[in-house]
């Protein structure tokens, strides 16, 4: 189709937030911090997990993973955003935008899923303490940690597809800071309701059935928490659990806002700042959240900093 080759040769414009020039240079330090911390934080959750003995374990593995999946989340569109807040050009190219569309989205709908598998997790070590080793075994958790990429990559592929197809009729201005799903689609001339119908009944399957399933678990876990005899045995898994549903609340409120209502919202701003949310700020809190109430993880901290304090 001819709209389809002017954009695969011309490529799209990411107009951000073009319309308000003079906030350009606040969003780029904001980003650019946020990104800093981003690879700081989850980098050295990943180094620590994979350092420290007393962090082999299936909470760390899992929480390894989702600091591994944060890092390519945020790599795979702020860098993007960067190029287009610096200067005056904000062209982004066809393989460019439709490599940051499939990639965005497998990763996103990864999270979901792995988030849940976390829940779970949770709620063995919980509810079952003294079965839990034997049930979170590692060929359980590899093979769940498999699932949520491989479930998040089959959800990429649909949708991304489906929405490529659509006739663009030589339109490239996407308003939106990256190339998604919901801002592709309302680029679309043509007939757009089956690409809808597929984003809500996908996005709920992967944000608002998993959010249910993870606040029915911790209605068990909490109930389990409250027998536990030990305070200390009591703050330390609402410690655990609390730290948690922070990182579901902040992922799947702003993602549920994103995908399942961008047609009901008429402020383009805000929801422009919502993906900002899930795609820069949300990455960059996790390893905050798990660190700061973590004594495990501030512990193997000062452990690794004491080894190489006495090696220097």
């Amino acid at each position: 189709m001819e709209g389809d080759s002017n954009s695969s040769s011309g490529g799209f414009i990411l107009l951000g937030i073009a319309d308000h020039p003079q906030l350009e240079a606040i969003f780029f330090v904001v980003i650019l911090s946020s990104y800093l911390l981003t690879l700081f934080g989850n980098s050295t959750i990943i180094l620590l997990s994979r350092l420290d003995a007393r962090l082999h374990t299936p909470m760390y593995f899992f929480l390894s993973n989702l600091s591994s999946l944060d890092l390519a989340f945020t790599t795979s569109s702020v860098p993007q955003m960067l190029i287009n807040l610096w200067g005056p050009d904000k062209t982004i190219t066809y393989g460019g935008c439709v490599s940051q569309l499939y990639v965005f989205l497998w990763l996103g709908a990864t999270e979901c899923i792995l988030l849940v598998v976390m829940s779970f997790d949770r709620y063995v070590a919980v509810c079952r303490p003294l079965h839990y080793m034997a049930i979170m075994n590692p060929w359980l958790c590899w093979r769940l940690a498999a699932v949520s990429w491989l479930g998040g990559l089959g959800n990429s592929v649909i949708q991304s597809t489906l929405t490529l197809q659509l006739p663009f009729c030589g339109q490239r201005r996407v308003d939106g800071f990256l190339c998604e799903v919901p801002t592709m689609i309302k680029l679309a001339c043509g007939d757009t309701s089956l690409n809808e119908a597929v984003l809500n009944g996908v996005c709920t399957f992967f944000t608002a059935i998993p959010l249910s399933i993870i606040l029915i678990s911790y209605c068990f876990i909490a109930q389990a928490v409250l027998k536990i005899r030990s305070a200390e045995g009591q703050r330390k898994a609402f410690n655990t659990c609390l730290s948690h549903l922070l990182v579901v609340f902040l992922f799947y409120g702003s993602a549920i806002y994103g995908y399942l209502l961008p047609a009901k919202s008429s402020n383009q701003d805000q929801g422009k700042f919502i993906s900002l949310f899930y795609s820069v700020i949300t990455p960059m809190v996790n390893p905050l959240i798990y660190t700061l109430r973590n004594k495990e993880v501030k512990g193997a901290l000062r452990r690794l900093l004491g080894r190489e304090r006495e090696a220097g």
